[in-house]
């Protein structure tokens, strides 16, 4: 219990490993054994999550659970794990749909089981490891660890191009690993330089960052940029996802879509916001570049989508526009804007997620992801299109359920900053529901349009296993999203403070309630003198 009680942390992230160590100790030949395993761990994964939601105190600031330990002392990299509220939610997301994609996949797998269940439990590893990691070094070395399982899952259970999208996964995600460590680097480097010890910690570098001068941390923020941008991916490096959505299996895609990118998102928040310049017109420039490619991204992605035959590359495409409003919401620098960032991340995580699931039910019967093999499933097959619905509805922004919560904040805090950021964010709502409704109208309605879905088995105990507790997530945070939103504050309120600190001088009133009373009273400025800062990027 003790080994339990003071390092949560370490045993959330080593159980999937030890999953996959006992997988290789199992027989090649014990078949069965591999795929009861994989969901026992898979299970256990997030079961040993769960207490996280009793002790995690969601009104303390800065980081919680924290573990450290000597590692490579010569270089100054120690294993130092910790998280606040953003990662909390990360953290039980991942855990969430790994246990739900491992039991995905029970009878969609058929060969290589052992390689399979361990290559994504070392995958999971290396997932929880990003999101908690408060050592750069740390930090990498899970980054890259993540990248080598998924290459195999795409490249050995994928479809028929499956080798050209693993490798396009695997050249573009590495491209963007090499330049984050190159910028890793240069903050040791010259935070050393600074004063600060040789250190790879990241609250002790990001503090040292401030010292920099803004043209280090322009190129800095660049090569940061780079490897979140194509992780998340943000347009113009998006074309390595559609490729990789559609060829790799059901579980893969769950995994991907639900949590691989918001490794990307992620690390904009906790690396790239604070190296944001402090010359004001400098940081502007750079918000307005990427304010600019999100938004593209949104209205791009939404019109892709509507030109797609395939699902499996429509939901891809989706992804695209979706976490158009991650990025919109995180470089808009309101609090309303990034609370809504982190919330959309993880309700994109659970309607993406979904849909990926239902495409593979239908994948599993029909063998086929063609929109046009399918018409009036909802006669055969009631109940998948029931939870198809409301999956569809959540994440088009359906009030009452998930989408809509996330949407709203992150339009709400783009508004205040620029009314045209938050007009062009809306028309990409509006063009997300044209084509996930066109989508589903094709697909469940009018008659029966082939003979083999005549037929079609309705939902198993599995497959309801898989899909209901992301049906009850959609309507808990459309319902009552507080308690997500209580997490959210204090993290969300330290990096507003430390990267738009014109926010609250310029504007006390939008201090949210629970904040303010922590807050002392703004001192007014004098008659005729000009408000202390602006909130960045305010429309004139």
């Amino acid at each position: 219990m003790g080994l339990f009680e003071n390092h949560l942390l370490s045993v959330i992230l080593f159980t999937p490993l030890a999953g996959a160590i006992l997988l290789l100790l199992v027989p090649r030949a014990w078949d069965d054994a591999h795929r009861i395993l994989g969901n026992v761990f898979g299970v256990l994964g997030f079961v040993v999550s769960l207490p996280l939601l009793a002790r995690f105190h969601a009104g303390v600031a800065g980081y919680q659970f924290k573990e450290s330990a000597e590692w490579i002392p010569s270089i100054g990299a120690r294993y130092t794990l910790g998280i606040d509220g953003i990662s909390f939610l990360l953290v039980l997301l991942t855990t969430l749909l790994g246990m739900i994609s491992i039991l995905s996949s029970w009878s969609a797998i058929q060969s290589r089981k052992k390689e399979y269940y361990i290559l994504f439990l070392l995958l999971q590893t290396g997932m929880l490891g990003v999101f908690m990691a408060l050592d750069f070094f740390l930090f990498y070395v899970f980054w890259e660890v993540m990248l080598v399982p998924m290459y195999f899952l795409i490249g050995v259970w994928g479809s028929e191009r499956r080798l050209y999208a693993a490798i396009k996964f695997f050249l573009y995600t590495l491209a963007g690993s090499v330049l984050m460590l190159l910028a890793i680097l240069a903050v040791y480097f010259n935070a050393a330089k600074a004063g600060a010890p040789y250190t790879f910690d990241v609250p002790t570098l990001l503090a040292a960052v401030q010292q920099f001068p803004d043209s280090l941390k322009v190129w800095l923020f660049w090569g940061f940029f780079f490897a979140f941008a194509i992780k998340v991916p943000m347009f113009p490096f998006h074309t390595w996802l559609p490729d990789a959505h559609t060829e790799a299996p059901t579980a893969g895609s769950v995994i991907l879509a639900g949590v691989l990118l918001k490794m990307g998102t992620y690390g904009f928040i906790r690396f790239s916001l604070p190296l944001l310049p402090a010359d004001p017109a400098l940081r502007a420039r750079i918000i307005h570049i990427v304010i600019v490619l999100s938004l593209v991204g949104i209205i791009y992605g939404a019109l892709v989508c509507m030109m797609q035959k395939d699902m499996k590359r429509l939901i891809a495409y989706s992804s695209v526009s979706h976490l158009g409003f991650c990025t919109l919401g995180i470089f808009a620098l309101t609090p309303h804007a990034l609370s809504g960032s982190v919330l959309q991340q993880i309700n994109h995580g659970i309607s993406t997620g979904a849909l990926f699931l239902i495409v593979g039910v239908l994948y599993e019967r029909r063998h086929t992801r063609l929109i046009s093999e399918f018409g009036g499933l909802s006669t055969p097959m009631p109940n998948f299109a029931a939870v198809y619905l409301i999956i569809t509805l959540s994440s088009l922004g359906m009030p009452l359920l998930n989408g809509f919560i996330g949407e709203f904040t992150i339009l709400r805090g783009a508004f205040e900053v620029n009314k045209a950021w938050a007009a062009w964010g809306a028309l990409g709502v509006i063009l997300g529901a044209a084509y996930l409704l066109w989508l589903f109208q094709r697909v469940m309605f009018g008659p029966v349009t082939k003979p083999e879905n005549e037929k079609l088995p309705d939902l198993n105990w599995r497959e309801y296993a898989t899909l209901l507790p992301l049906v009850a997530l959609a309507f808990w945070i459309g319902i009552y999203p507080k308690p997500f939103f209580r997490y959210l504050e204090k993290p969300v309120q330290e990096i507003v403070e430390r990267v738009n600190p014109g926010y609250y001088k310029a504007e006390p009133a939008k201090l949210p309630a629970a904040a303010a009373e922590t807050q002392p009273a703004a001192t007014a400025p004098a008659s005729g003198a000009a408000p202390e800062a602006q909130p960045i990027g305010t429309a004139r």
